[in-house]
């Protein structure tokens, strides 16, 4: 893994984790550091599922393969704001 590969997956992932809490609804008090690696594995779960469902290499933007991370970048930011929550209030 290459210096470049991984300044892409911190710039994916933060770019895929801003969408997630964009699209979540109501407050989210995460840090970015935890929106960050949220945004990572969701584009790693959403390529996986394109995969999957044999929607990806399109020859251009996949775009249902990023309205897919999306998605599960949303329901990962609501699952590490709620335990993200629960465990700043003990």
């Amino acid at each position: 893994m290459t210096v470049t590969s991984i300044i892409g997956a911190l710039v994916v992932g933060l770019i895929i984790g801003a969408l997630g809490r964009l699209f979540r609804p109501g407050r989210q008090a995460i840090p970015i550091w935890l929106t960050i690696v949220v945004g990572i594995v969701a584009a790693f779960i959403g390529t996986l599922i394109a995969s999957a469902l044999g929607v990806r290499d399109t020859g251009g933007i996949d775009w249902i393969e990023l309205i897919l991370q999306v998605v599960v970048a949303v329901v990962g930011v609501g699952i590490a704001a709620n335990v993200y929550g629960r465990r700043s209030l003990r």
